[in-house]
């Protein structure tokens, strides 16, 4: 059973899985312009619903022959990794400042990168290696002389709402299992490619007469959109590659302070990206900003704030949704008016228990910015069903 509400449109309506009167205006006016477009099929609404920079973020946007970069955004490929270790609480050490140094010694965030690139080596389950760098040759002209700064930008977390955790499973019969959860995308390449492609979609005549610049498409069977899925998808890749080698440095810092441990098989999910699928009998342009592939029997990670804790979903597979769920808390404040609206000492409260950065750098982020996740959480239970929840102890942020 379906438990979304419905909002009419220009050309397609808007299926939301939230209350509609809880959404913002701005956010609601990016979602109409998004209808009016000529090629649009349809628009699901995610819980964690909020005004964002191009589009909505929360949204589900599916178009015939076209894809709108700025829609997809700038961190192309932004997503998570979690896996499952060995260990329980009672494991941990009693003091966890050390393994969040550990953990900030393995992974460079904010602006810094790794003095070498690392070694892909250490990185086991991912191979093509070569095959992948060989086909920087083929990025958009612009970003050729950032090859070796993608290399050294490999493997690090960035800023902003990008984490790394230690979390707890709670209830179950895995009570205390121990997971490792990691939230990054594509870093500085992504975002020197998004902007490119944004600019050049802005300019091109068939998006003069859109209601909003930012929802500029290419379309099908056109130089411009072939250039920007050969960038789009190499971007989308590399954001996998650097989760996948972050979090091999995030499980050798692990098994460095705790030795013995086994991890399980990862589970890895993007939430800014774009994916080629068909619904209704018809192929589609599906982008997904801050929203995650929810088809039946995928595994997703949807996370909530520094302090409140993230779930492991597996996906119901509802197309009424395009097979989508949320992508997180979602914010309820900007982070100017976070910024305004708490303090160090609330953070400090507010993430009680997490061994984590308490200091006024990182306020935007407090659990008091963001939707409470547990709603989110059960206001698509049509979407997903919840296979664990996880409440972290540890919190790395840049």
């Amino acid at each position: 059973m379906s438990v979304y509400t419905t909002i009419e449109g220009a050309r397609t309506d808007i299926r939301l899985w939230t209350d509609p009167a809880t959404v913002e205006d701005e956010a609601l006016r990016q979602l109409h312009n998004v209808t009016t477009l000529p090629w649009i099929h349809g628009v699901a609404v995610m819980p964690d619903v909020h005004y964002g920079k191009g589009a909505t973020v929360g949204s589900v946007i599916a178009l015939r022959d076209a894809v709108s970069p700025a829609a997809v955004g700038v961190d192309i490929g932004c997503g998570m990794s979690a896996v499952r270790t060995s260990l329980t609480a009672s494991d941990l050490p009693d003091d966890l400042g050390p393994l969040r140094k550990r953990i900030e010694d393995a992974v460079p965030v904010g602006f810094d990168m790794h003095d070498r690139p690392v070694d892909v080596a250490r990185v086991t389950g991912v191979g093509g290696w070569g095959e992948f760098w060989s086909r920087f040759s083929s990025l958009h002209p612009g970003v050729q002389k950032l090859r070796e700064r993608a290399h050294r930008q490999l493997g690090t977390l960035g800023g902003g709402n990008h984490f790394i955790e230690v979390c707890l499973e709670q209830g179950g019969e895995d009570d205390g299992r121990v997971w490792l959860m990691l939230h990054s995308g594509s870093r500085g390449i992504g975002n020197e490619l998004a902007k490119r492609h944004i600019e050049i979609a802005k300019s091109l005549p068939h998006n003069a007469d859109l209601p909003d610049r930012d929802l500029a498409v290419f379309v099908t069977g056109t130089p411009e959109m072939e250039a920007y899925r050969n960038d789009l998808y190499w971007a989308q890749e590399y954001a996998a590659r650097n989760r996948a080698t972050m979090l091999a440095l995030v499980k050798k810092a692990l098994a460095d302070e705790v030795p013995g441990v086994r991890f399980d098989e990862p589970i890895s999910c993007h939430h800014n990206y774009v994916a080629e699928e068909r619904y209704d009998g018809v192929d589609l342009m599906v982008t997904r900003k801050g929203a995650i592939r929810a088809a039946k029997g995928d595994l997703g990670i949807i996370p909530g704030s520094m302090g409140t804790g993230s779930y492991i979903v597996r996906g119901l597979g509802n197309e009424a949704s395009f097979q989508s769920a949320s992508h997180g808390a979602g914010r309820r404040m900007s982070r100017a008016k976070a910024r305004r609206s708490f303090t160090a000492a609330d953070l400090a409260e507010q993430t009680r228990g997490v061994e984590c950065r308490k200091d006024a750098g990182v306020v935007d982020e407090i659990p008091g910015a963001y939707k409470d996740i547990d709603s989110v959480i059960k206001a698509q239970s049509d979407l997903v069903e919840v296979v664990a929840h996880l409440k972290q102890v540890v919190c790395v942020k840049g």
